[in-house]
Formats: C-alpha cells, sequence, structure tokens
C-alpha cells in the first residue's frame, strides 16, 4: 500500500502538523516505506507464536511488606496551637 500526497496531507492535519509543500514529497516516501513495512510484517506467521507479557521469563521480586515508620502524632502536635481528639484546630475562613 502506498500513500499519496492527499493521504499524507489528511494525516498531518489528523496529527496537527504543519509541513511545507516541499516536505511532502519526502514524507510520502517515508510513509509509504513504514506502511509498507508493517504490512510485510503482518504477513509473517506467529501461529506457533506463543503470546507474553514479559520477553524474559523472571520473578518480580518484591520487597518485604514492613512497617518502617512509627505514628508520632501527639509528638507533632506539641507545637499545634489548638488540637482536639488528635485533629489540628484552626480559625473558620469561609462563613
Amino acid at each position: 500500500m502506498s500513500l499519496d500526497k492527499v493521504k499524507v496531507q489528511h494525516i498531518a492535519m489528523l496529527a496537527r502538523l504543519k509541513l511545507a509543500d516541499e516536505e511532502y514529497a519526502s514524507s510520502v516516501e517515508k510513509l509509504s516505506r513504514i506502511v509498507d513495512f508493517v504490512d510485510q510484517l503482518s504477513q509473517a506467521d506467529t501461529s506457533d507464536v506463543r503470546p507474553m507479557a514479559h520477553p524474559l521469563d523472571a520473578a518480580q521480586r518484591l520487597r518485604p511488606d514492613a512497617v518502617t515508620e512509627t505514628v508520632e502524632r501527639d509528638r507533632y502536635q506539641q507545637n499545634a496551637a489548638a488540637v482536639s481528639d488528635g485533629l489540628y484546630l484552626v480559625p473558620k475562613v469561609i462563613e
């Protein structure tokens, strides 16, 4: 499948690309080569190829799920101007 200038103009419009008139000839050639290569790839026999999610057969290493931080809310709230039931009290800003 080869592309022509009209198709490349349409593709450029969809991609929001502004091409100069002298750029269309090379764009037509380059895009036609890409489309031809994709057509060539689609003709390859893949009936005996098993689908895979990753090319390497490796397991993901996970870190241990361990608590590394302690809750120090009471210590932090000692610096607050007003605290009630573990919450910071602030003045009302919207009436």
